[in-house]
């Protein structure tokens, strides 16, 4: 599938993602940017992606390479929440709940639409392993359907020297909480 992006725009991000791959090693330790490379160049739409998930404000970098699937995934890697999907709500039923006061979208259409998952709180605490992120925000992650049957909804955060999961009702949303989310290649 082929970019929507110009090739200026395109040149740009790929740029940016080179910087930020070659700044931060210790978040993919054994891989190199060729290789990263090859496989963007060989599906352009993931850096249609990438692009939205650097515009929404998550500065994604690659976290894992797996070498048995070959597969690379990329993660926000901002040091706090993404600021340009910060105060949502959860999810499109919690948005329709509220009668007054609605956020301007919901965690989970914006990462559709942008392309990407929510964490779910394995892969938030694999992230946090990398280094601390969400010291001053928190993020949605991936709530189980249980859980959310009951109108709530997860979030986590780093503080105290640790990784914190807590939950709030999912229609509730705050100028500190956003989402992080994930591309696999």
């Amino acid at each position: 599938m082929k970019s929507k992006l110009s090739p200026e725009e395109q040149s740009s991000l790929l740029d940016t993602l080179k910087t930020r791959f070659a700044k931060n090693m210790h978040r993919h330790k054994n891989s190199d940017w060729k290789d990263v490379l090859a496989k963007l160049e060989k599906d352009p739409s993931k850096i249609d992606v990438l692009f939205r998930m650097e515009e929404t404000g998550g500065e994604p970098d690659v976290v894992v390479f797996d070498e048995k699937s070959k597969e690379l995934i990329f993660c926000d890697c901002a040091t706090e929440s993404p600021k340009g999907r910060r105060s949502f709500c959860y999810d499109r039923p919690a948005l329709d709940a509220r009668k007054e006061h609605k956020p301007a979208n919901n965690a989970i259409d914006a990462a559709h639409e942008i392309g990407i998952k929510l964490l779910n709180e394995e892969e938030y605490r694999a992230l946090q392993a990398l280094e601390a992120f969400d010291k001053k925000t928190s993020s949605w992650i991936e709530t189980p359907k249980k859980i959310r049957d009951l109108d709530g909804a997860l979030f986590g955060d780093f503080r105290y020297d640790t990784v914190f999961f807590y939950h709030n009702g999912a229609s509730s949303y705050y100028a500190a909480r956003g989402f992080r989310g994930l591309l696999k290649i």
